[in-house]
């Protein structure tokens, strides 16, 4: 059945499968990462870039020619903007990869779980969004659950402040401008894709790895196929979240954390004492006002 054929209810349908498909894949992505701690975190991210943007160049050209450049260089400000974006996720792509293969996917999930409060102080602050009571509590909740955290570590959670900080600003730089999700990572990748191949050869030269060879079979193929675990969700979301609701989107996104969480516990045996627990709890208590307040106010129009 073609797209054209299938109905409204079935593109939905569809849409929620991918887009909860994609969660999970994120979610679990922290194993995929691990398999290349013997290689070191600057160069998984740079292969990540080159063959993110061999994958995702390819789709474009294949699914849209030049088309999809050319509607993103026609808008005066999307070329910078993008330029600033491909730093905040590489950044982000970056800190995530090293801190999972130092032993902190624990704390990897606790920034991908405030990443969406962030995102919203954001708003506030730079886009002059309003919130309602509610949604102020949550972000309460929120900090008191990171300010338990740093006490009881003695430290700020510097990773997960760090991810929640570039995701929310990449998310922000994205709303700013209005180009399809997979065109900007495209350009974004092409931002990248220099300065990637330059360290990934720089490095072979005898600096600290090799593109090839260094690591064995194994892990260069595994650097190459890290490309598609980086392009194909990716791909997969831009496809899904055109399907369904923004509502439903967020609420699907806590997947991932979630999976991190019980990986970092359970795969990696990293330590989550009572003190962790209290500091989770309260940021999920805010996640969860947040996520009942924005679902109360989707819901508005239709009980109207």
């Amino acid at each position: 059945m073609s797209a054209q054929e299938r109905t409204p209810l079935q593109e939905q349908r569809r849409g929620l499968a991918i887009t909860a498909f994609t969660f999970t894949l994120w979610g679990l992505v922290p194993v995929y990462w691990h398999l290349l701690k013997a290689v070191p975190s600057q160069q998984i991210i740079a292969h990540r870039i080159i063959w993110s943007t061999v994958l995702v160049v390819a789709w474009l050209l294949l699914s849209n020619g030049t088309g999809w450049w050319k509607q993103i260089a026609a808008q005066p400000r999307a070329l910078p903007t993008l330029a600033l974006s491909s730093l905040a996720i590489a950044f982000n792509w970056g800190l995530y990869i090293w801190a999972i293969n130092a032993g902190h996917v624990i704390e990897t999930s606790l920034g991908y779980f405030i990443n969406p409060l962030v995102s919203v102080v954001l708003g506030v602050v730079v886009l002059k969004e309003r919130l309602r009571g509610l949604q102020w509590l949550a972000v309460a909740c929120a900090a008191l659950g990171v300010a338990w955290l740093t006490i009881d570590a003695g430290t700020p959670p510097w990773i997960a402040l760090g991810l929640a900080c570039s995701f929310g600003l990449y998310g922000l730089l994205r709303k700013m401008i209005s180009v399809d999700p997979v065109a900007g990572l495209g350009i974004e990748s092409l931002y990248l894709f220099l300065p990637a191949i330059g360290f990934a050869l720089w490095s072979e030269n005898g600096h600290g790895g090799g593109f090839f060879g260094g690591w064995g079979w194994r892990n260069d193929l595994l650097l190459i196929l890290g490309g598609a675990v980086t392009a194909l969700p990716l791909i997969g979301f831009a496809y899904g979240v055109k399907r369904i609701p923004l509502s439903l989107v967020g609420i699907l996104q806590y997947i991932a954390p979630s999976l991190g969480l019980l990986l970092g516990v359970f795969f990696f045996r990293e330590p989550f004492d009572t003190a962790k627990a209290v500091g989770f709890a309260a940021i999920w208590t805010g996640l969860l006002l947040f996520i009942g307040d924005s679902l109360w106010r989707s819901r508005a129009p239709a009980r109207a």
